[in-house]
């Protein structure tokens, strides 16, 4: 099996980190002390905008509802179609 470039001990041990988390709050508190508030915003309205572009809305609807550039808007676009299916595989899941 081919390792890809981005995946090493450090992502594998923070991925494990992650999937022990039991509740939204653990969550929360974890992810808080993880990141800083922007990286928590930044990352929160990449979501929101994968499931914008799930229901369909177009790019510059969820730019201006966002905040995210229309690049940033095709970006994630192009991750949700062509992507390592993470996010395919969180949509089934929400």
């Amino acid at each position: 099996m081919e390792t890809k470039k981005w995946t090493n001990l450090q992502t594998s041990s923070l991925f494990k980190a992650i999937l022990k988390l039991r509740t939204v709050s653990e969550a929360e508190k974890f992810f808080r002390d993880l990141l800083t508030l922007k990286e928590i915003d930044d990352i929160s309205r990449r979501w929101q905008t994968v499931l914008l572009l799930k229901k369909g809305m177009p790019y510059r609807e969820i730019a201006k509802l966002t905040g995210h550039s229309t690049t940033t808007v095709a970006r994630i676009a192009h991750w949700l179609n062509h992507g390592e299916g993470g996010y395919q595989l969180m949509l089934k899941r929400n």
